[in-house]
């Protein structure tokens, strides 16, 4: 399936966004650009699982660096553009998000606030087409990095975050009320390795799960209820 200008649109905005930040010369300390590419795996309810080719953009800036000596964080923010290559069984998610890191020697340890839009394909149950509703979702990362080896070029990343009752949205008409929220939660690891000053490679491997209540008919045949696993490999630039 083509992208459409609202794809075209967000990617264009995401861009934009990593440069208006890069172009503050007083602040703008360091960024990470990376291109991912992989498989990722979606179950919905009790529908056979279906794979797809994923694509996943990530971008990074450290808008605020202060001194080592003074203990403070550090403040960054980026985004996310995920693309799956079969966008009739797999969701499409952009995310953009703003955090504070503390560094200690090797080690770092950090904390974002995001805001990820997830658009949720239909469901087609007994020949029958089914239109769900899109997600957007608050979520608060926590995110331990570590480096490692020879000139400190490995490391290793964990993110981990619970998952918060969605604000839905709607692209199309759906039959059914809007699903109540039981509980969900985001697991996310990264390992790589740094090569000279500008590039870098990693692998990378994520777990998702959203459950939902049907107590309102707004769950039929649990068709929100989500398991989601991507593994995916690429390359980066640092800047």
């Amino acid at each position: 399936m083509k992208p459409g200008k609202a794809d075209r649109v967000r990617l264009i905005a995401f861009f934009l966004f990593l440069f208006l930040l890069a172009t503050v010369p007083a602040y703008c300390q360091r960024g990470t650009l990376d291109l991912n590419v992989g498989q990722t795996s979606d179950r919905f309810g009790s529908l056979a699982p279906v794979t797809s080719v994923v694509f996943d953009l990530n971008g990074e800036l450290t808008v605020i660096k202060p001194s080592a000596k003074t203990g403070r964080p550090s403040v960054v923010a980026g985004g996310e553009v995920r693309a799956p290559g079969d966008t009739s069984n797999h969701s499409k998610e952009y995310a953009v998000y703003g955090g504070v890191v503390w560094a200690v020697h090797n080690l770092s340890i950090g904390v974002n606030g995001e805001v990820r839009k997830i658009l949720i394909p239909p469901a087609t149950v007994d020949n029958q087409i089914l239109n769900r509703y899109n997600m957007n979702l608050l979520e608060l990362p926590i995110v331990i990095k570590y480096r490692f080896g020879n000139g400190k070029r490995a490391f290793v990343e964990v993110q981990g975050w619970p998952e918060f009752t969605p604000h839905y949205k709607t692209s199309a008409p759906v039959q059914t009320p809007k699903p109540n929220f039981d509980h969900g939660y985001t697991l996310r690891g990264t390992v790589g390795c740094n090569f000279g000053k500008w590039w870098y490679v990693q692998g990378t491997y994520e777990s998702r799960y959203l459950s939902f209540m049907n107590n309102n008919g707004g769950n039929p045949s649990g068709l929100y209820n989500w398991k989601s696993n991507m593994i995916t490999g690429g390359a980066g630039v640092r800047f």
